[in-house]
């Protein structure tokens, strides 16, 4: 099973841009699996020194994978944030060691105005998630943990066939 995990800042569109590579896969008749890792990441309170639940992501996702694994997936596409070496190397383990990173970008004002209409009626997390952007976007940058970039301000399907392309499914 081949791993694609669509990694960006926050409001960049991973998670648009898996289901809607999951939509192409199933058009072709590929037998995969979605999954958005901040589901995967709720739980309250996490712990001091992981703010983010990292840890039970990668327990879950290994769980996860091994199931889809079973099921017959043959592509797993993955939403979520890895924002070191390391963090990508436990994905790989967690996935079953064949894992292609794609990097989403889009400059600010792209993901400031996606943000805007995702927390229209909460200020204070439109203000967390716009300071996270600049932040997560600088880190992924540095970490440069990814295969490939691909510009997410195209329309989420082109967005997607180029993830897939590129990812080699």
């Amino acid at each position: 099973m081949r791993a694609v995990l669509i990694i960006g800042t926050v409001g960049v569109g991973k998670t648009s841009a898996a289901e809607a590579a999951g939509d192409l896969l199933a058009a072709r008749g590929v037998p995969h699996a979605v999954v958005d890792l901040d589901g995967l990441s709720r739980f309250w309170p996490a712990p001091a020194d992981d703010p983010f639940n990292f840890e039970l992501v990668i327990t879950n996702l290994r769980a996860l994978a091994a199931t889809y694994r079973t099921a017959g997936a043959r592509v797993l596409l993955l939403a979520g944030v890895a924002e070191t070496a390391d963090h990508r190397r436990r994905f790989t383990e967690a996935t079953g060691g064949e894992l292609v990173v794609a990097r989403l970008q889009a400059g600010p004002a792209t993901v400031r105005e996606r943000l805007t209409r995702r927390h229209a009626d909460d200020p204070e997390g439109l203000a967390w998630h716009l300071k996270r952007a600049g932040e997560l976007d600088r880190i992924l940058r540095e970490a440069a943990v990814e295969d490939f970039v691909v510009d997410a301000t195209a329309p989420a399907d082109r967005v997607a066939a180029r993830v897939l392309a590129e990812s080699g499914c």
